[in-house]
């Protein structure tokens, strides 16, 4: 919804500026110019990336704008699965996750976490790395480095959509240029005509200059930030889960060790210790790792 009503914000200041100032909204629609930049944009987007990165650009625009912010029952599900997660190694050693981590969609222990659930490269991350620990012992220094490294290949991965679409958009005033240099010479080849008519095609150049710099700065811009926010916000999850894991394998009791990766969640959604406690105590109130065993 913020993203909307700043579009809108967006376009009702710059064209109704326009408009108080004396011009005429029909002199901006230019299909012909609108048509150069806009295809321009799409065939270098098509040209400099392959199928998976433009797939991952629509969802993540469309992500943009149905982002709902991961909120306390977001990190509290987070924080309670890692801990029960790692209380049932503890009770019954990791091959008592294979039941879990191989299927997680049909897991009963994660169907009680729903948020974390449509989180798949979440959940796949989740998975993979308490298989790792199941193959085979692993020092705390050997997992942080693994997970160092899958972290930043992700993050490139994940990065790499706001990154082509903000490339893009620093190319649209040059595609602007690029349209406004076509109607002049359209302008010269009609050189002999009337006063009007040649004025009508320098105003049509002149928006494809215009098009080409409200594309860039007011929307391709503001827009592949908010894809890399939002990535950035995806990420720190990653980060909590691998923190916990490592503070695990490190042997810090599992408490201690799900309140490691809590210090890495985001400073405005971070749930405090105090929280932490209270949640562990629930859960522990209603049969802890019993209760799962009983569903």
């Amino acid at each position: 919804m913020q993203k909307t009503v700043g579009a809108i914000i967006i376009v009702a200041c710059v064209l109704g500026g326009f408009s108080l100032a004396g011009g005429a909204l029909s002199t901006l629609w230019q299909p012909s110019e609108m048509l150069i930049i806009v295809g321009a944009a799409l065939g270098s987007l098509i040209v400099g990336n392959p199928k998976e990165v433009l797939l991952e650009i629509c969802v993540q625009i469309k992500g943009v704008f149905v982002f709902k912010r991961r909120g306390e029952a977001f990190q509290r599900e987070l924080l309670m699965l890692l801990y029960e997660l790692m209380e049932m190694v503890g009770s019954g050693g990791l091959k008592a996750l294979d039941a879990h981590i191989e299927e997680p969609q049909q897991s009963e222990l994660f169907a009680k976490y729903p948020l974390i659930l449509k989180e798949r490269n979440l959940m796949a991350f989740i998975a993979d790395n308490f298989r790792l620990m199941a193959m085979g012992k692993i020092s705390a220094h050997e997992l942080e480095g693994f997970l160092e490294q899958e972290l930043e290949a992700m993050e490139h991965a994940l990065l790499l959509p706001s990154q082509s679409l903000h490339k893009v958009g620093e190319a649209m005033p040059g595609f602007g240029i690029l349209a406004a240099i076509m109607g002049i010479v359209i302008t010269m080849d009609s050189i002999g005509g009337s006063v009007a008519e040649i004025g009508a095609h320098v105003a049509a150049a002149l928006v494809g200059t215009f098009l080409g710099i409200f594309f860039c700065y007011c929307l391709m811009d503001p827009l592949s930030n908010a894809m890399a926010q939002r990535i950035k916000t995806e990420l720190s999850a990653l980060e909590c889960v691998r923190t916990t894991l490592v503070a695990h394998v490190a042997g810090k009791p599992t408490l201690l060790a799900v309140d490691a990766g809590r210090k890495l969640i985001e400073q405005d959604v971070k749930p405090t210790f105090k929280h932490l406690e209270e949640w562990v105590t629930e859960y522990e109130n209603r049969g802890g790792l019993n209760e799962s065993a009983q569903r």
